[in-house]
């Protein structure tokens, strides 16, 4: 084989290993990307049950309170 047909063929392997790489991220970026949405719903969620039950109890948010032993 000839230098410039080595050189092409470890482009093309360089290239390979590239798009394996790129296909591989793709896949984690997505898959974060749907997590991430489950959790920003979960906490929406949270924070709503939260004000709810802030709204109906009407009186000093437990982490305001005092300790018993004060």
């Amino acid at each position: 084989m000839d230098k410039q047909a080595e050189r092409v063929l470890r482009l093309e392997e360089a290239v390979a290993h590239l798009t394996r790489a790129t296909d591989e991220l793709s896949a984690i970026v997505a898959r974060q990307e749907r997590e991430i949405a489950r959790l920003s719903r979960r906490v929406g969620l949270l924070m709503e049950r939260e004000a709810e039950r802030e709204g109906e109890g009407g009186g000093i948010p437990l982490a305001d309170q005092r300790p018993p032993h004060w």
